[in-house]
This record gives structure tokens, C-alpha cells and sequence, in this order.
């Protein structure tokens, strides 16, 4: 019986298949950030609704962090803070139709069933002996369907006095994985790598992660 494997089919299960070690994000960040900036007190700046919505406070935790990180403080009192922090996200799905050829294996040199009888019983056909074998034969194909999901992310910092932009960064990430808490944290160390980075140069920053995407 012939062993029939499918290259590119191979290809799609160990992208679907859980194997990713990264997550790689498409950054882009346009800053005019001060040489000199001795204060980095800041605030999140929010509508009501935000402000009540669990999820949004999640990811708001996650800048803070990176942000403290970078030696910013956060400011309990609005009025006293030299810094306003806005983020915004979102997620997208969208359908993948795949159409992949189905070929015959020709370095397996396993039998292939009996060719005759000889002195130490049956023969086998091997195609490596056959001179009309040279190379993987399509013998068919095969269809899957699957959603990818574009997670995208926008963090904004402006001075409080003026409203000034200093840095305006967005992440954009691509996978299989339509979780977005799942992904966020991942997104938001992409916003901040480098940071505050060349303005208007995109570059892609991939952080390595053991759940899969």
C-alpha cells in the first residue's frame, strides 16, 4: 500500500498545531519624546464607561507595569501628574480557505506489495528501482478551513499641560489564538520595547511564550 503524505498539509498542522514559541507583532511607534524628561508622573486618561470595565482595567495593569518599568509613577492626583497614558484594542477575525496538494512520498523505499516470488519468497516493488519514478507525484488534494485573528493595540502619551502627543505607538498581531487577555500581555511589551524607539520606523518584535497562539 503506498505511503501517501501531504508536504504542505505537514506544514499547516505545525502551524495550527500548538508548535509557535513566539508571538510576533508588527510595531510601529511615532514619538517626539524630550531628550530631558526629569518628570514621568502620569495618569490614565478614560471615559466612565472604561473606567467600569473589567477587562479594559486588565490591560491597563499590564501598561502600568511596563511603564513602571521604564521609571514612570503613576499619580493618584490627576492635577500633580505631567503625563496622560490613553489605550485602545481591538480584535478581528477573519476566514482562511486552504487548498493543499496531496503527493506521493518518493524516498520511502518500504514495500509497496508483492512484485513476484523469488528464492527467499515474495519480491517487492520498489519505486527507487523504477526509472518513470523521478519525484513526488500529486495524487490529490485536500481542503481546510480555519479563522486567524488580528489583535491590534494603541497606546498614546501626551503631555497633561497642553494635550501635546509625545508618543503614539500601535501593535498589530496576527495568530489563531481569538483570546485577547490571552495575547494582550504580549502586545503591550511589544508597544514598549525599545522604547521610545526610531519614530515611524515599523519593525516586527517577537517575545517568546509557552502557551500557544
Amino acid at each position: 500500500m503506498k505511503r501517501i503524505i501531504s508536504l504542505c498539509f505537514a506544514s499547516l498542522l505545525l502551524l495550527l498545531g500548538g508548535c509557535a514559541t513566539v508571538v510576533s507583532s508588527n510595531v510601529t511607534a511615532f514619538n517626539e519624546w524630550p531628550a530631558d524628561l526629569p518628570n514621568k508622573s502620569f495618569v490614565f486618561e478614560h471615559t466612565d464607561a472604561q473606567n467600569n470595565d473589567l477587562e479594559y482595567r486588565n490591560y491597563e495593569g499590564l501598561v502600568r507595569t511596563e511603564l513602571q518599568r521604564l521609571g514612570f509613577v503613576q499619580q493618584d492626583n490627576a492635577a500633580a501628574a505631567q503625563l496622560k497614558v490613553a489605550l485602545k484594542y481591538d480584535i478581528a477575525a477573519r476566514d482562511v480557505h486552504v487548498v493543499e496538494p496531496v503527493v506521493a512520498d518518493p524516498m520511502w523505499y518500504g514495500p509497496y506489495g508483492p512484485y513476484g516470488w523469488g528464492r527467499f519468497g515474495p519480491r517487492y516493488f520498489d519505486p527507487f528501482y523504477d526509472p518513470l519514478w523521478y519525484g513526488p507525484q500529486v495524487v490529490g488534494q485536500r481542503e481546510y478551513n480555519y479563522q486567524l485573528f488580528l489583535r491590534r493595540l494603541n497606546v498614546t502619551i501626551t503631555r497633561a499641560a497642553g494635550g501635546q502627543k509625545l508618543y503614539d505607538v500601535s501593535v498589530s498581531s496576527e495568530g489563531k489564538m481569538s483570546s485577547l487577555p490571552a495575547v494582550m500581555p504580549y502586545l503591550v511589551r511589544s508597544a514598549f520595547t525599545d522604547f521610545p524607539g526610531k519614530s515611524g520606523v515599523p519593525h516586527v518584535v517577537k517575545i517568546k511564550v509557552e502557551d500557544q497562539q
